[in-house]
C-alpha cells in the first residue's frame, strides 16, 4: 500500500457505492475533500487514485461501502499507469 492511503467509510451499513443515499454521497464527498487538504499537508505527493470496488469481479471483498483514496507519486514503479491500466493488460482478457 502507498503511504498516505485510506478508506472512507459510511456509518450505515450499505452493501456497495450504489446502496448509499443521497446525503451519504454528499457527506462522502465532504469527507474525501478534507482528506485531500490533509493528505496535501503531509505528503508532496503527484496525484491520486480514487474509487470503489463493487462486487465479487469488481474486486470488492469486504461488503461494506467503502472509498479508497490513494495518494500517487510520480517516483513510484507504475506511476501513471491508473486502474485503466491493469484493466487493460492481455492477461485480463476473459471476454471478448
Amino acid at each position: 500500500m502507498l503511504e498516505g492511503s485510506g478508506l472512507i467509510v459510511p456509518k450505515r451499513h450499505a452493501v456497495d457505492v450504489f446502496s448509499l443515499t443521497p446525503e451519504e454521497w454528499i457527506d462522502t464527498q465532504e469527507l474525501l475533500m478534507k482528506a485531500k487538504a490533509y493528505l496535501e499537508k503531509l505528503y508532496g505527493h503527484d496525484g491520486y487514485s480514487v474509487g470503489w470496488n463493487t462486487g465479487k469481479a469488481g474486486g470488492q471483498s469486504i461488503l461494506h461501502a467503502h472509498l479508497h483514496v490513494i495518494p500517487r507519486f510520480a517516483d513510484e514503479l507504475y506511476s501513471g499507469k491508473g486502474i485503466r491500466y491493469w484493466l487493460k493488460q492481455g492477461d485480463n482478457r476473459g471476454r471478448v
